[in-house]
């Protein structure tokens, strides 16, 4: 019963519901807390204008609860505490990190409550939906009878022990509760006084627990229509999915609805939820099962670790004074694997933990509302908690019941060698791996030149019968210097864009896989174009050798665009530009002395880059213009938008400016991994780091912490700059060309794609190719 308890507490109060409300989102809210939260609706804004300049938008209201408040000590969203004749008051914050406004004042007893104003409206704390109330205020929003009576329930169950009723001196601990006699015993007592035979034998015993709950439970309260308050509710909508009374079916919006028997519906979703529960209750048990087998693999674990440690140093010691030098080298080599295989497994019992217990509280928060004799309480949460289960057990079915470390530590230490080569004794896998790929075989028939493009293709050896992973395909600089690596993947062919004009490159591609890499294929001389004007021809072959002059004319004019392909490595793609080169990845790029590159003149190694945002990897609700540089949403929620290029080296500087910036929202900007979420706002996840900012205020955010709040915000025409130096590993951010707050984060290493998060209010136009600004390059010459 303890992992429920997280399923009864309120997210805005973090205490046990009182008078629960059950919003249209299926959340519930306690009536106190959802008067707390209430905001009102500017009248310019309210439904009736907007009818009556017939301009109708089912998200006119969902940026109401992007209007925050903060206080001194707030980094992280807050929502109005009263209206607009209530003083503003700081924000709390509840356990689970929601943030509302406490009244001015202790609340007055509830009759004397003041109606809820005109055009108020309020954001579920849970889902973020924005829910606008009708005239009948949070009247209109029915009472959760089965989630009052389950918290009742729970609270009596973990109550003080009841005592026996009839022992004379100190009372023992009761033990049993007869339902007809209505008395507590303890097992002395009830032997005594009331044996199992005669007719005491027909009486029915319970635990002390189920019969103090018995006991106080008050007889089932008539549901009531909240439409039509002296109705009891008698049938059920099935289009609204909610119960209704016989007026709502004569008079109201449900006349037109197909209905059913209310007893029928209750009977039917019972029998849905218990038979959702019974493929959870199986994902749970695997799950129980999972962490006994993961906690033997740590048991495994240790124990390998030590047999190795021990065959180790004994090898090591035979070799005496030589191989002393070498042990401490691979005693280290096998702590460091044994650390990372417990990490890894205690990592994965840490979270299939968290999850199996979240699963329990699920399971046996919906048991308890099974047990619930109240159809049109139990109908109103039912479709809820189905979608829950299904959902949770489906969590459980995507490969979580997996490990994700073996046991076996698969190192063996060679001791043949003789003693000197004892420098070179290193472990040998002891799994057999397959052979190294052939050569791969360059296919002239299909390789040509186009203007200054080149395009190659190739191909594995007939007869090879060796796996290969991908290839790797290497180019000169066009005047006869050092190669370098351009692709690397899985295709057999690839495009190369912005060669220099009337050059000669060599080309040549190698094969790779987990044992290694192949020889090179054969080098291929190419020979571009003269001019632009110049038709696509075939290669000849041989191309005569001679080298021609490099003219100059043109650099390089590709971005290259990184895509994630195999574990290790990246997949690179030369895509067409009408800008310099830009190379952003740990491989060297085809920057070299017989190449005229430009860069910008600054202390720092600065490539400049030229992107724009990436409509592929976008949400669906973010709109793009201007060529892809400028982006809104047609949604009140925040959208995430990547840009094209990736980086992962080098330092490098864009700005963001503000074209439209309506109604308080917090846009956010910073950078991102490749699978960032794209639903909610930039930097909720650990997959992105960003920093949000009002008009006011701005906050930096990584997997949903809030720091270092700054003084100073946005308005439209304001600009936004980010600055990524992964020389340093640091991101800072600047408005208006003066740097905000402290350096946002530290450490950053792997690749990063520029990231942006707005909402229908905000529009943002992108500026890339930008110098270093003055305030880092002050701060550098410093250091």
């Amino acid at each position: 019963m303890d992992e429920m308890e997280e399923e009864l507490k309120c997210p805005v109060c973090g205490s046990f519901y009182r008078e629960p409300l059950i919003l249209p989102c299926s959340h519930s809210l306690c009536q106190a807390c959802a008067r707390n939260i209430l905001v009102q609706t500017p009248e310019a804004e309210s439904p009736q204008s907007r009818r009556a300049s017939g301009v109708s938008s089912d998200y006119d209201y969902l940026d109401l609860d992007k209007m925050s408040l903060y206080s001194e000590a707030d980094s992280g969203y807050g929502s109005y505490g009263g209206f607009a004749s209530a003083p503003t008051t700081p924000c709390q914050k509840s356990p689970n990190g929601v943030r509302v406004f406490p009244p001015a004042a202790p609340p007055p007893p509830p009759a004397a409550l003041a109606p809820v104003p005109r055009n108020a409206c309020l954001t579920c704390p849970q889902c973020h939906r924005s829910l606008i109330l009708d005239e009948r205020g949070l009247r209109g929003f029915p009472k959760n009878r089965v989630l009052e009576g389950v918290i009742d329930r729970y609270q009596q169950s973990k109550a003080a022990a009841l005592r026996c009723q009839l022992c004379e001196k100190a009372p023992k601990e009761a033990t049993a509760m007869c339902e007809q006699c209505d008395v507590f015993y303890c097992e002395p007592c009830r032997l005594r006084c009331h044996p199992p035979r005669g007719p005491l034998a027909k009486h029915r015993l319970v635990p002390p627990a189920q019969g103090r709950v018995s006991r106080r439970l008050s007889p089932r309260k008539i549901s009531t229509c909240t439409d039509h308050e002296l109705e009891n509710h008698s049938m059920y909508c099935v289009q609204c999915k909610m119960p209704v009374c016989y007026q709502c079916l004569e008079e109201g919006k449900h006349s037109s609805h197909e209905v059913k028997a209310l007893g029928a519906m209750w009977k039917l979703h019972k029998s849905q939820l218990s038979q959702a529960l019974n493929g959870l209750s199986d994902r749970a048990k695997e799950a129980k099962e999972f962490l006994v087998q993961l906690r033997n693999m740590v048991q495994q674990i240790q124990e390998n670790s030590v047999e190795f440690e021990a065959c180790l140093v004994a090898q090591c010691d035979a070799l005496i004074d030589a191989l002393n030098r070498r042990k401490a080298q691979l005693l280290s080599r096998v702590n460091k694997e044994h650390e990372h295989k417990l990490k890894v497994v205690r990592d994965q019992i840490s979270h299939c933990t968290v999850k199996l217990r979240q699963t329990t509280g699920l399971m046996e928060y919906c048991l308890e509302v099974i047990k619930e004799n109240d159809p049109s309480g139990f109908l109103q949460i039912s479709d809820a908690l189905i979608r829950r289960v299904h959902l949770t057990e489906d969590q459980w079915g995507k490969g979580t019941l997996t490990p994700r470390m073996t046991t076996d530590f698969d190192l063996n230490l060679d001791s043949a060698p003789l003693l000197q080569s004892i420098h070179q004794l290193d472990f040998v896998q002891m799994k057999a791996s397959s052979p190294v790929p052939a050569p791969p075989i360059l296919q002239l028939e299909e390789c040509c030149t186009h203007n200054n493009s080149a395009t190659l293709s190739w191909k594995q050896p007939p007869l090879s019968t060796v796996q290969v992973e991908g290839y790797i395909l290497e180019l000169d600089d066009g005047n006869g210097g050092q190669f370098r690596e351009v692709y690397v993947g899985k295709e057999t062919m690839c495009t190369v864009d912005g060669l220099h004009f009337n050059s000669t490159y060599s080309a040549r591609v190698k094969a790779f896989n987990k044992t290694g890499v192949s020889q090179y294929s054969k080098t291929l001389v190419l020979q571009t174009s003269e001019d632009t004007e110049s038709e696509e021809q075939t290669l000849p072959f041989p191309v005569p050798l001679e080298r021609f002059q490099l003219r100059r004319m043109s650099p390089f004019s590709s971005t290259l665009n990184l895509q994630p392909s195999f574990s290790g490595r990246s997949y690179f793609e030369l895509r067409s530009s009408s800008h310099p080169l830009s190379l952003h990845s740990s491989l060297q790029s085809l920057n070299s002395a017989g190449c005229n590159f430009e860069t910008q003149s600054a202390p720092y190694s600065q490539l400049v880059a030229w992107f724009s945002f990436d409509p592929g990897s976008a949400h669906s609700d973010i709109l793009f213009s201007n060529d892809n540089l400028t982006v809104t949403c047609n949604s009140y929620d925040d959208r995430v938008v990547l840009g094209k290029t990736g980086f992962s080296k080098g330092l490098h500087y864009w700005e963001l400016s503000i074209d439209r910036y309506d109604n308080h929202p917090d846009p956010a900007f910073g950078v991102a991994r490749v699978d960032v979420l794209k639903d909610v706002m930039l930097g909720k996840d650990d997959k992105a780091w960003a920093m949000y900012v009002d008009n006011n205020r701005s906050w930096f955010m990584h997997n949903n912490s809030h720091t270092n709040r700054t003084e100073g915000g946005i308005t439209k025409g304001a600009t936004v700059g980010v600055l990524l130096d992964l020389t340093r590993r640091t991101l800072t951010f600047s408005i208006n060309e003066d740097q905000q707050g402290p350096v946002a984060f530290e450490n950053m290493e792997g690749l990063f794609f520029p990231a942006v998060s707005l909402n229908r209010n905000v529009q943002v136009t992108l500026h890339t190719g930008l110098p270093v600004p003055e305030f880092y390059t002050s701060r550098a010459s410093m250091q």
